[in-house]
């Protein structure tokens, strides 16, 4: 399997196929995205499109400097923020945060919920930090480089998520090992 380097490399040369291997590699990540910042499948699926559209507007020329989800992230974001704020509609509920739940597969529903209602409660941009490390495994430097602050921004808004959730009688169950 070729890097991402070398398929930007190949798609500056207007090589098509790989922009396609690019889409197939990010797609799923970008819809999941996507969907947790509109809660709505068919305004994921069109940020989905316009993300694509704007990484292929790229080219030739683009140069990726960091992880394709460090670029791709706040890109996703911003067409999903607009989209949001166009449509005025979205609901932090438990579908918007269930998959972080479904990962533990003797989840009840009740907990699920609660995990949900207690995510919802955090500040956005700490709730934000949080999936961003744990659902999409990105590391915090990546994290930092995506949404354009410090390391240590990172960092602190972090353990203060987590704090909260520790804190959290519907949650602290999580944390004890």
């Amino acid at each position: 399997m070729e890097s991402d380097a070398v398929l930007v490399k190949r798609a500056n040369r207007g090589d098509a196929k790989a922009f396609e291997q690019i889409y197939h590699r990010y797609r799923d990540w970008v819809y999941r995205l996507a969907w947790r910042f509109t809660g709505n499948h068919q305004d994921a699926l069109d940020v989905l499109q316009e993300t694509f559209a704007y990484v292929l507007g790229k080219f030739p020329g683009f140069e990726l400097t960091a992880a394709m989800t460090t670029f791709l992230y706040p890109v996703v974001k911003h067409v999903s923020l607009t989209l949001r704020r166009k449509s005025r509609r979205f609901a932090c509920d438990e579908e918007v945060l269930g998959e972080l739940a479904a990962t533990a597969s003797q989840e009840t529903e009740r907990s699920r919920s609660e995990l949900a209602a207690a995510l919802c409660v955090l500040a956005e941009n700490q709730r934000e930090i949080l999936l961003m490390r744990f659902v999409d495994g990105m590391s915090l430097q990546e994290i930092a480089d995506a949404l354009g602050i410090p390391l240590g921004t990172v960092k602190s808004r972090l353990h203060h998520a987590l704090k909260a959730l520790r804190d959290d009688r519907r949650t602290r169950d999580y944390f004890l090992g």
